[in-house]
């Protein structure tokens, strides 16, 4: 039954995270149709990070307060709305407003669903539930992205008909909600509304990785599209985004294997020399490097980093979980945004190549600063998943 229950959820967890990359392949036609340039998609993007930040920083109570399976039906309806508006009114400014809806639930999802998951296993151990997590939520991400190129390469449109795919998605995930146990006891309702992230000693190098790691995707995601429509490349888009997102989810299960420092030290030597591949790939028009690219890098960005840092997160508190997977994705989401809208300003400022060429610098930089400081602590000992 514990599975099963499981499996519901992991469901509405991959429905709300293919809903969010929808859009992905199409950004660039978007811009095209407003007569807009790659700062304004990536604004748009960004839009997402406005609804999850608010959320993250203010309402961490809400999952004990009104319960976890509460908020996991408010991000499923979120979700379904913002699909809505983008079938009704396409356009660069509707995309933003969709983005934005969407971030309010993923950050619902985030600061509910690591402990909700927890809870259905009634597990000491975080490994497990934490993988269907991250193994849920990452094939979501490029799913959705996949779905919607896969229609565009059949015929071009500014509203595909993966959209409708994922309201329907939407409303089974509904459905199999329905009834679900959840175990948020009556004490903790009484819980502060206003409960900040908290980082336990030792877990903010594991959100710095998971910041780099989740840069790398934005950017993938956001801006790589006009750089592949250069070379008419760019209805392929949504197969990288499932590639970066998705294809960490065959590298989980070494990452059960390894200690989480262990697991999130291999991510960031993996991620700079991929990201350099997906870069030159993109640049060259290599469909071929590029794909490859991202499969390494998604490797490291939601199998090693994602798993290995959400479970070391997790493991360095004993009760306040919640809050600490909150800063973990705190962290995560400002990664997503920030360094992409900067980036995005500098293609259109400097082009692509050298735009591209400076985040690849600092992110080497970055990964190679957070690996020695993660090689200077020991949180966990070795344990077979």
């Amino acid at each position: 039954m514990r599975a099963l229950d499981a499996l519901r959820l992991a469901f509405a967890l991959f429905t709300i995270t293919t809903a969010v990359n929808l859009q992905a392949p199409y950004y660039t036609a978007l811009a095209a149709h407003d007569g807009l340039g790659v700062t304004a998609t990536s604004l748009a993007f960004a839009a997402y990070v406005a609804g999850i930040l608010p959320v993250l920083i203010l309402l961490g109570g809400l999952p004990d307060r009104v319960g976890r399976r509460a908020l996991i039906v408010t991000a499923l309806s979120l979700c379904g709305a913002a699909t809505a508006l983008t079938l009704i009114a396409p356009g660069v400014v509707s995309l933003g407003l969709a983005r934005l809806l969407m971030g309010i639930a993923a950050a619902l999802t985030s600061i509910s669903a690591p402990a909700y998951m927890l809870s259905l296993f009634g597990a000491t151990d975080s490994r497990r539930p934490t993988n269907w997590v991250t193994a849920s939520t990452s094939l979501g991400f490029g799913w959705g992205a996949a779905m919607t190129s896969a229609f565009l390469l059949h015929e071009p449109s500014l509203t595909p008909p993966s959209l409708w795919l994922s309201l329907a998605m939407s409303g089974l995930a509904l459905l199999l909600l329905l009834g679900l146990d959840d175990q948020t006891s009556e004490a903790s309702r009484s819980v502060p509304m206003l409960r900040l992230p908290a980082y336990p000693q030792g877990s903010l190098p594991f959100g710095l990785s998971i910041l780099l790691a989740w840069a790398t995707v934005g950017l993938v995601i956001a801006i790589l599209p006009d750089t592949l429509a250069r070379h008419g490349l760019s209805d392929w888009s949504g197969f990288v985004t499932l590639g970066i997102c998705s294809g960490g989810v065959l590298f989980q299960p070494l990452a059960r294997r390894l200690t989480s420092v262990t697991s999130v030290r291999l991510g960031l030597l993996i991620l700079p020399s991929a990201y350099a591949l997906i870069a030159w790939g993109a640049l060259a028009g290599s469909l071929g490097s590029v794909l490859v690219g991202a499969l390494a890098a998604s490797s490291a960005c939601y199998g090693f980093i994602y798993l290995g840092g959400l479970s070391g997160v997790l493991d360095a508190t004993e009760n306040q979980q919640p809050r600490a997977s909150a800063g973990f994705f705190l962290m995560a989401y400002i990664g997503f945004s920030l360094p992409v809208v900067a980036t995005g300003a500098l293609v259109d400022r400097l082009g692509h190549a050298s735009a591209l060429a400076l985040f690849g610098m600092l992110l080497l930089a970055s990964a190679l600063a957070v690996h020695r400081r993660l090689g200077r602590q020991r949180l966990h000992a070795p344990r077979p998943a």
